[in-house]
């Protein structure tokens, strides 16, 4: 028999996501943390949004915090950012990172 850890994010009593090692449960659960936020202040912008558009640009922006910060420092998109325009969007809007094993929760 197998013994298998799984760290798992839940958020108001729900399941978000399974990974198989802390440190990605812990990134994950900054980066909900964020856009959570983020999401907070979108709401406060003048811009007005359709129901679940600030939510879902809020995780988007979460999720690309690094580019973010480096346009709002340098006034520029990294050079990497720039040429990945072109790729298509990774299936379901999920953004690949390779090393972490990330599972759906049940």
């Amino acid at each position: 028999m197998a013994v298998e850890i799984k760290y798992v994010v839940v958020r108001e009593g729900q399941e978000k996501m399974s990974f198989a090692s802390k440190k990605d449960a812990d990134a994950y659960d900054k980066m909900l943390d964020l856009a959570e936020v983020l999401g907070d202040w979108l709401t406060q912008s003048p811009v007005t949004f359709e129901e679940g558009q600030s939510d879902t640009l809020a995780m988007w922006l979460a999720e690309n915090k690094d580019v973010l910060a480096t346009v709002l420092r340098s006034g520029k998109l990294p050079e990497a950012a720039a040429a990945g325009e072109d790729e298509a969007p990774a299936e379901g809007n999920i953004t690949v990172h390779p090393g972490r094993k990330r599972t759906k929760a049940a």
